[in-house]
């Protein structure tokens, strides 16, 4: 009789009450075309170093990346800033993080470590990467963290440099020159947070010089674009010499000819993709599309005091016509298990789509 009870509870197990999970509809990432090149976009990493139970998710964001650098031909990873919570908090709240900033900048340093020698990459600094908490003034440990050789790969792009508040050359605000596999040539133009007058003036005659003039220049800056894909005019931090997104596109991008792509991160709401997101295209000077692309995720899964972001990256593939790029948003946070690789991918329209350079 025991023996059949058993035979029953298997049944059970088996048809009705065990859990399966079905991955017809999950594919993992690959390229659409074999020639094809991949920029990866990394969101806002606040939220994932301020809490250490956080810190591990991103450093499976990393890890993801550096394991499909050749499966996806991955050749550039920019980050949206606000690499840190608090820029130099020596006491946390235990509400809004429990890890002390400098826990914080390792934390970020280290997960972006896995690419040094493998991949070039390049973060804004954004504003919670200066001041105390959030900018209350323009000093930062950026540079102690992400000095200009933690990564060979980057020195070796690197090509123009200016300086930061206290007059010293950093990357911060720099100019990185990466020829593709299509040998299209790209300028890679990072710029601090509400960019002071000077990187302004700076990066106006970094993109007006000849040798850059064929170039395809993209701007990383960490606030642009707000969920209504508007550039943004005005913010209430206490900073004085400050240009934010309108003034970034009236004073640099517009007036360019070479400008084609700007990224940012910064905006989101809990909970709330859309909110996170902003895309827009308009022309130059030089009559050629700019595609303004701002990308974060960090009050997903859980808000503000969540876990982060639930892994979401964007994948750029770059196709051999020079010119197609699409785009899709993925989180290896989410591929992991086979029980969630259903929300991997996010197909929503401002999550999936494709644009033209000149």
């Amino acid at each position: 009789m025991a023996f059949f009870k058993h035979i029953i509870v298997l049944f059970f197990f088996l048809t009705l009450g065990y859990p399966t999970f079905s991955q017809e509809d999950y594919t993992p990432p690959k390229l659409s075309n074999s020639e094809s090149w991949t920029l990866i976009l990394v969101p806002d990493t606040q939220s994932y170093v301020k809490f250490g139970r956080n810190q591990g998710i991103l450093e499976l964001m990393t890890g993801w990346i550096e394991e499909n650098i050749n499966t996806l031909n991955i050749k550039m990873v920019l980050c949206t800033g606000d690499l840190v919570e608090q820029n130099e908090l020596l006491v946390t709240d235990n509400i809004n993080g429990n890890r002390p900033s400098r826990e914080q900048w390792l934390a970020v340093s280290k997960a972006f470590g896995r690419l040094d020698g493998k991949v070039p990459y390049i973060l804004a600094a954004g504003n919670h990467d200066f001041g105390y908490k959030n900018i209350e003034n323009r000093k930062s440990n950026y540079n102690e963290y992400f000095p200009a050789h933690k990564n060979i790969l980057n020195s070796q792009l690197l090509k123009e440099v200016t300086y930061n508040i206290d007059g010293l050359p950093t990357i911060e605000n720099a100019a990185f020159e990466f020829i593709s596999p299509h040998d299209r040539k790209f300028l890679f133009l990072n710029l601090e947070f509400a960019p002071r007058h000077k990187v302004l003036d700076w990066a106006n005659d970094v993109v007006r010089k000849e040798v850059y003039k064929e170039h395809t220049v993209t701007i990383l800056t960490h606030s642009y674009l707000n969920a209504e894909n508007d550039h943004i005019e005005r913010e209430t931090y206490p900073i004085v010499d400050r240009n934010y997104g309108l003034a970034i596109w009236e004073n640099l991008v517009k007036p360019s000819t070479n400008i084609q792509m700007v990224f940012s991160g910064h905006i989101g709401a809990p909970n709330d993709f859309k909110a996170h997101v902003g895309y827009r295209v308009d022309e130059n000077s030089g009559e050629k599309k700019v595609n303004q692309i701002t990308f974060n995720a960090q009050a997903l899964g859980g808000g503000w005091h969540g876990n982060g972001g639930n892994g979401w990256l964007r994948i750029l593939e770059f196709m051999p016509d020079k010119k197609t790029v699409n785009v899709r948003t993925y989180s290896p946070f989410f591929a992991i298990s086979p029980e969630t690789q259903d929300k991997a991918w996010s197909k929503t329209p401002f999550n999936e789509f494709s644009f033209e350079l000149d």
